[in-house]
C-alpha cells in the first residue's frame, strides 16, 4: 500500500502536467492510441520472455515518433491513427494467443495493478516521472506557444514538428508509467479527466496545471483509500471519482457563467 501511494502520487503529478497539454493540443485520441500501442508491446515482450515494461516502452516510443512526425497536421489525421491503433490491438491479441504460459503480466497492463507494485517499480516511476517533469519545465514556453496556436508559433520561427515529436515522446513515457496504476484501457482517468476539469476551471495555464495536478492527486488518493477498505479494484474507484469530479466541474462552470442570468430570472 505504501508503494501504491508513492507510485500513484508521482503518476498523478506527471499525468496532470502532461495531460494538460494533451487537452489544449487536442491530442486525446493520440494519447489513447499510444496506450493501446503499449499493450501490444507488452504482450509481445511477454511472448519473447522479456519484461512487459520493455515492450511497453519500445512500442509507445515508436508510436510517439510516428504520431509526432505528423507535426501540426496530427489533429486532422485521426483516421490514420485509428488504423494503426486497430492494427496494434490485433497484434497484441496475436501475441497473447501465441504465448503458452500464464500471461498475467500482460493482462495487468490492461487494467493496472497498483497494489502489486514492487519497490523497484517505485524507483522506475520516480526516475521516469522526474525526467518527464524536467523536460516539460525546459520546453514549457515553446510547448505552450505551439499548443495554443501552432500557425502563429510556426510563423514566428518555432519548429512545430520537433515540438510535436518531443511532446508525443513525453506522452509515451507518461503512458508507460501510468499504466501501472490505471491500465491502458482506463488511461483517460488520469491522463485526460483531471486536465479536462482543470482547463474548464481556468484559462490561465499555470493555474490550470495546478488544478489538473490537484484533481489527479485527489482521485488517486481517495481511490486507493477506498480500495484498501473494500473488495473492489482501484481502477474502478479512480475512474468513477474522476468522472464525478468532472461532472461537478462542468456543473460549477455552467453555474458560474450563467449565475447572472439565473439571478435575473428570480
Amino acid at each position: 500500500m505504501r508503494n501504491a501511494f508513492e507510485t500513484g502520487t508521482i503518476v498523478a503529478i506527471v499525468a496532470g502536467v502532461v495531460g494538460y497539454f494533451v487537452i489544449i493540443r487536442k491530442s486525446a485520441f493520440a494519447a489513447h492510441a499510444l496506450s493501446h500501442v503499449g499493450f501490444a508491446g507488452a504482450a509481445g515482450a511477454v511472448y519473447l520472455g522479456l519484461s512487459p515494461i520493455v515492450g511497453l516502452l519500445s512500442f509507445t516510443m515508436g508510436g510517439a515518433v510516428f504520431m509526432g512526425a505528423l507535426g501540426k497536421k496530427a489533429a486532422s489525421r485521426d483516421t490514420q491513427i485509428g488504423i494503426v491503433l486497430a492494427f496494434m490491438l490485433g497484434l497484441g491479441i496475436l501475441f497473447i494467443s501465441l504465448y503458452q504460459g500464464y500471461s498475467s503480466e500482460a493482462y495487468s497492463i490492461l487494467f493496472g495493478q497498483i497494489l502489486g507494485i514492487s519497490s523497484s517499480d517505485v524507483i522506475f516511476t520516480v526516475i521516469s516521472g522526474v525526467a518527464v517533469l524536467a523536460v516539460v519545465i525546459i520546453i514549457y514556453h515553446p510547448l505552450l506557444f505551439a499548443s495554443v496556436d501552432e500557425e502563429v508559433a510556426s510563423a514566428s520561427g518555432a519548429n512545430v514538428t520537433l515540438i510535436s515529436l518531443g511532446f508525443m515522446i513525453l506522452v509515451a513515457f507518461t503512458v508507460s508509467i501510468a499504466v501501472q496504476v490505471i491500465g491502458v484501457l482506463l488511461i483517460f482517468a488520469l491522463l485526460v479527466t483531471p486536465a479536462a476539469a482543470g482547463v474548464r476551471l481556468t484559462g490561465r495555464p499555470l493555474l490550470g496545471l495546478v488544478y489538473s495536478i490537484a484533481i489527479g492527486l485527489l482521485i488517486t488518493w481517495i481511490g486507493l483509500f477506498l480500495a484498501f477498505y473494500s473488495p473492489y479494484p482501484v481502477s474502478f474507484f479512480i475512474t468513477a471519482i474522476g468522472f464525478l469530479v468532472y461532472l461537478g466541474v462542468r456543473g460549477f462552470s455552467w453555474f458560474r457563467h450563467d449565475r447572472s442570468r439565473i439571478v435575473r430570472a428570480f
